[in-house]
């Protein structure tokens, strides 16, 4: 997935009491919840984003009965790994569609085309939020084979659990597909009454689905890759956290392999690891593929 995070509006942050608030939420709360997310998920949130935390991990502290942040952060940090995938969940938003930043998909089949008969093509959607990007990837590499081709495997991941079920179910309301070319929808989907489109299980079935938080120090994959699609994801990171996870995808890509990076993201501070090969699409450098193949 595309993935952004919707940024909320700046708010002064009051004990409960006086403003109203139903928990208390202090500018030490604030920050202990920016170091919590920075370290789960390399999430920078900047000060303008205090009202749209409040919001959504208001609701956590519903459903597990702190009565404060400050407990609630508290138990957090005793390391709760449930509460704490709920926290991360809380505080992703994920805007995604079929066929968002539509020219990097011509560009993918026109890439694959010459490798049609490699026995095996393998493609990364890092960044799968519910699923739009990759099953627009399905489509478009269905699209250039005539057929669901058996050899061309997808894998889509994410660090929300939640979106990837949705993800992984392939279940959208209609008016996601309306905008798709009828053809696609009458090929790709099976329209229900009860208002749902939902993916082909053959057209799921080139897809697996994989919890993977970019910050691990270990994926649990050994590539390689023909194309890592990574979109709209790298700007929700410090220029260190992005350097770092540059360097990891070096080693996972194929020697010509393509890197598919979001509308407003630039690696020109890499270019001794990628090097622009068109509208926001990479490929490695010279010294970067030498090192991550020698020998």
């Amino acid at each position: 997935m595309s993935r952004d995070r919707t940024a909320g509006t700046q708010h002064s942050s009051e004990p409960h009491g006086q403003d109203g608030r139903e928990f208390p939420f202090t500018e030490q709360d604030f920050e202990r919840v920016r170091k919590l997310i920075y370290e789960r998920a390399g999430i920078s949130l900047s000060p303008i984003k205090r009202e749209m935390v409040y919001s959504r991990l208001a609701r956590r502290l519903r459903a597990t009965g702190h009565r404060s942040f400050a407990e609630y952060l508290t138990h957090l940090e005793r390391g709760y790994p449930e509460e704490l995938e709920a926290f991360t969940n809380a505080l992703t938003t994920n805007l995604t569609a079929f066929y968002r930043e539509a020219h990097h998909f011509p560009i993918l089949q026109e890439f694959l085309r010459p490798r049609m008969r490699q026995p095996q093509i393998h493609i990364w959607c890092a960044a799968a939020s519910t699923g739009e990007e990759a099953y627009s990837i399905a489509m478009s590499v269905a699209e250039l084979f005539g057929s669901i081709p058996p050899h061309v495997k997808i894998l889509a991941s994410d660090v929300d659990t939640q979106v990837l079920e949705k993800a992984r179910a392939g279940i959208y309301p209609l008016e996601r597909v309306q905008k798709l070319p009828e053809h696609l929808v009458r090929k790709y989907f099976l329209l229900g009454q009860e208002g749902v489109a939902r993916v082909k299980p053959e057209l799921r079935e080139m897809i697996t689905y994989r919890r993977i938080n970019l910050l691990d120090e270990r994926w649990p994959m050994h590539g390689p890759f023909d194309a890592i699609f990574c979109r709209n994801v790298m700007i929700y990171f410090d220029r260190p956290t992005q350097r770092r996870i540059l360097e990891k995808f070096v080693p996972l890509l194929t020697q010509d392999g393509l890197l598919f990076a979001g509308h407003s993201e630039s690696f020109h501070y890499a270019t001794d690891l990628f090097k622009l090969r068109g509208r926001t699409v990479y490929e490695l450098a010279a010294e970067a593929r030498a090192r991550a193949w020698r020998g």
